[in-house]
């Protein structure tokens, strides 16, 4: 069995995740892709990267530039075949923040029903501290053809289904943004200042539970499965119940939905991804400071 990081196999989906020992291992394998995902690429991806990986740009690459929407199933179809994806391809995603910005796109992926992707854990923080190897050399790869697949949209949720789901039992919303932003006292975080609301607050009825409690602050990689399964279940978000996940512009909350489907293996998880700034600056949307 390849070597893991502690407890990781433990986790329900171990294939969904790999650590940095088996990335470097495979440094040369022509059926890996590894890619870098980055909301700021020149203090990141572009001073140094993982030898053989390829740069994802969160703005440009993830989302569509026309409209308030993550990327379009032609726009996929173009940015694996610039990376040199196709289905023989496992990917690799790991990035900046702890993987907020890898996890986004790996729940992008999934929602076109991209099968063969892993995470690596603890993302470009625990790959600079075990001082593996990087290069600022580019790839260029030969490019692929990928046809991209019908979405899945039991990962994904919209505001109407949100507000359907105030008053269900069997639903129960997780706000992952810190405790300042859930009670209302920011609008954003001081180092993001133009992705605020109008309004500050949560959704009515959703618990609070950061996102960065799911991660040793040590080396940005998961916690235990016993740890994560205590943490969401002291504040009622249990496995019979359907999660949706939620922060500001959703690449927080789909590091918890990662958590919660792939390391714990809840059933029915959907991530919010318009978030805080869809239901905060929207009228007649109900708020809780």
């Amino acid at each position: 069995m390849a070597y893991m990081d502690f407890s990781m196999d433990t986790y329900s989906s171990p294939d969904s995740i790999t650590d940095t020992k088996w990335v470097n291992d495979h440094l040369n394998d022509p059926n890996v892709r590894i890619v870098e995902v980055d909301y700021d690429p020149a203090a990141n991806y572009l001073q140094a990267h993982i030898p053989g990986s390829v740069l994802w740009d969160w703005r440009k690459d993830l989302n569509d530039q026309s409209s308030r929407d993550i990327l379009s199933p032609s726009q996929l179809e173009e940015l694996f075949a610039r990376s040199g994806i196709d289905d023989t391809k496992t990917i690799v995603l790991y990035g900046d923040f702890n993987n907020w910005f890898a996890a986004y796109a790996f729940w992008d992926l999934r929602y076109y029903r991209v099968d063969n992707v892993k995470l690596m854990n603890g993302g470009r923080k625990k790959w600079l501290l075990e001082d593996r190897p990087i290069t600022k050399e580019i790839l260029s790869p030969t490019r692929t053809k990928y046809v991209a697949k019908k979405p899945d949209e039991t990962v994904r949720a919209y505001m109407d289904y949100v507000k359907r789901s105030l008053d269900m039992g069997d639903k129960v919303l997780v706000d992952v943004r810190g405790p300042k932003e859930y009670t209302g006292e920011l609008l954003a975080p001081p180092e993001y200042p133009n992705e605020g609301a109008q309004r500050g607050g949560h959704i009515p009825g959703a618990k609070n539970i950061p996102w960065a409690l799911a991660v040793n602050d040590s080396d940005g990689t998961f916690k235990s499965r016993s740890e994560l399964e205590q943490l969401y279940a002291s504040k009622g978000v249990t496995p019979d119940k359907e999660v949706i996940t939620y922060c500001r512009i959703g690449e927080r909350s789909s590091h918890t939905w990662f958590v919660l489907k792939y390391l714990l293996g809840y059933p029915n998880v959907k991530n919010y991804d318009a978030s805080w700034t869809e239901w905060g600056n929207s009228l007649k949307t109900p708020i809780e400071k």
